[in-house]
């Protein structure tokens, strides 16, 4: 299916929730040259702190967007881990720079995400874009030219939006699923969590994190911006009546006592189940699923919001390219491919490393309370493992080499991998040029005069890079050719250097198309 003319739409895209995952796309899309129509049913942004971890290919986005700073900025970086067994601390482990040479971002960082929310919709306001609040989708359909939605505006009145495409980032208990009719198959754990933000004092209050390991009830510490700020996230050991409302006072024992806290003042508190569940698709037609409104799973490792924000970047640029007539409607169909693998495997993965923080008996606790305070810190010792642990809960470990965008391999890099960062000059490196949020080819070495010609005639920008020691050890290979996506990851990896691989690339997916050609997103409103 070609892509249709939107002249007689409202929008472009009318994406629903405003969230980070909705607020991330809407600013993708707006910088590529879209309209956007944002709405959330919310009356105002969220303002408590929810979401914490931001990971490092989450910042690698938003380096892109030229908001990454702010975000460092704004956050606390987490410079070790530290495990408590009975009242006491049995172990640290380093976790400052855990992701050196990996990642221009090789740090875990907290930050909030209401600041987190306040932020995006900062810079979406820069670009002209507003969220439309206490606005609620109610109904929508689909034909071959658009979206037909009926939307509630705040006064009640139903008014109508017809879209060429529908984003449905409207959380777990979405309109746009539930009016697909897709199933949400998972389950729900039986534990109840609590989350508090507190004023305190005491050894936790360090701006690290601290794990309480004592009992099959999950408690942690995150450290949030300001002195003695933290945030409590723990299981609630449920009452006779599990469904009986509990205050801080029901909890904070236990915190007090095994991670000898101050209690000044508690900011907020509340309670709530945790889901894991993935839909079973992610596309409709014109409409689409992203974040928790296509899967949720447990809190362990911080990356439910993180995953959101990778939907929202993989789908932003596809729909780019098909509503500015350089690809066919059939690119859409990869977003579904290249995300939801990676859904299901997060949702298992999270799954069994809950269970076992969470676990009864007389097993887990022993692996609890000894084993991993004994070999954590020795395991962290080894550069292999902290670079296998960084690439997996960084998220910078995410390929796709099985999709159809994917071509090619020069050693251990293949087609559907992330862009390898390496340093190129002092103060550089290989993502710079990245910000263009623009189709490229990387060589790393020297090119020909032929290659020169080939991108000219594509408009692609080329961009070579002076060898360096940094660039095998990374896995790029001299002399290779590169087609990076705008996301940032390897379309085609070249090793023969030779320009027709690039030409047979361009031809075999995309044909008389020219993805390239979007590469000025401002000439193409």
């Amino acid at each position: 299916m070609q892509p249709v003319s939107t002249g007689t739409h409202d929008t472009q895209v009318l994406i629903v929730g405003a969230g980070p995952t909705g607020l991330v796309l809407a600013l993708w899309l707006t910088r590529l040259g879209i309209r956007v129509r944002i709405i959330d049913k919310a009356a105002e942004a969220g303002t408590t702190s929810r979401a914490l971890a931001v990971q490092s290919r989450t910042l690698e986005f938003y380096r892109q967007l030229g908001i990454a700073d702010a975000v460092v900025d704004g956050g606390v970086t987490i410079a070790g881990i530290n495990l408590w067994v009975k009242g006491s601390k049995a172990a640290r482990v380093p976790f400052r720079q855990i992701g050196e040479g990996l990642s221009p971002f090789p740090s875990a960082l907290v930050f909030p995400q209401d600041a987190h929310e306040g932020l995006l919709i900062e810079r979406l306001q820069a670009l002209g874009v507003t969220v439309e609040r206490q606005t609620e989708l109610l109904r929508f359909d689909q034909d071959s030219a658009g979206v037909h939605a009926t939307l509630r505006q705040p006064d009640g009145t139903e008014v109508s939006c017809r879209a060429a495409h529908l984003a449905g980032c409207d959380g777990a208990r979405s309109i746009v699923r539930e009016v697909l009719g897709f199933a949400f198959p998972g389950g729900t754990y039986t534990q109840r969590f609590y989350v508090a933000d507190v004023d305190a004092t005491g050894p936790v209050t360090d701006h690290e994190l601290h794990i309480d390991l004592d009992d099959a009830d999950f408690l942690a510490v995150f450290p949030l911006k300001g002195a003695g700020r933290i945030r409590l996230v723990g299981t609630v050991r449920e009452p006779a009546d599990e469904n009986s409302a509990l205050t801080f006072d029901d909890v904070s024992p236990r915190a007090i006592a095994q991670l000898q806290l101050g209690i000044a003042k508690v900011n907020w508190f509340s309670t709530y189940h945790v889901h894991h569940r993935v839909a079973p698709s992610f596309r409709q037609e014109r409409a689409f699923l992203l974040g928790d409104a296509a899967h949720i799973h447990s809190p362990a490792g911080g990356q439910g919001m993180n995953t959101g924000i990778g939907d929202a970047v993989n789908l932003a640029w596809k729909l780019a390219a098909v509503l500015n007539h350089q690809a066919a409607d059939s690119l859409l169909d990869t977003y579904e491919v290249e995300r939801i693998r990676f859904a299901r495997r997060l949702v298992a993965t999270t799954d069994r490393g809950f269970t076992l923080a969470t676990s009864e008996g007389a097993l887990a606790r022993q692996v609890r309370t000894r084993l991993i305070p004994l070999i954590a810190p020795l395991l962290f010792r080894l550069p292999s493992l902290r670079r296998f642990l960084f690439r997996t809960m960084s998220q910078i470990g995410i390929k796709y080499r099985y999709s159809t965008l994917s071509s090619g391999s020069t050693g251990s890099v293949h087609g559907g991998d992330r862009l390898p960062w390496v340093r190129t000059t002092t103060g550089h490196d290989n993502f710079d040029p990245l910000t263009s949020l623009a189709w490229q080819v990387h060589v790393y070495g020297e090119t020909s005069a032929e290659l020169t010609a080939t991108c000219a005639e594509y408009q692609l920008p080329l961009h070579v890079f002076t060898w360096n020691a940094d660039m095998p050890r990374a896995g790029l290979m001299l002399d290779a050719i590169y087609l990076i996506r705008p996301d940032g990851y390897i379309a085609l990896a070249a090793a023969d250097g030779k320009p027709q691989r690039l030409r047979d690339y361009l031809l075999t997916r995309y044909g008389d198309n020219n993805p390239a050609s979007s590469n000025n997103p401002a000439g193409s409103r």
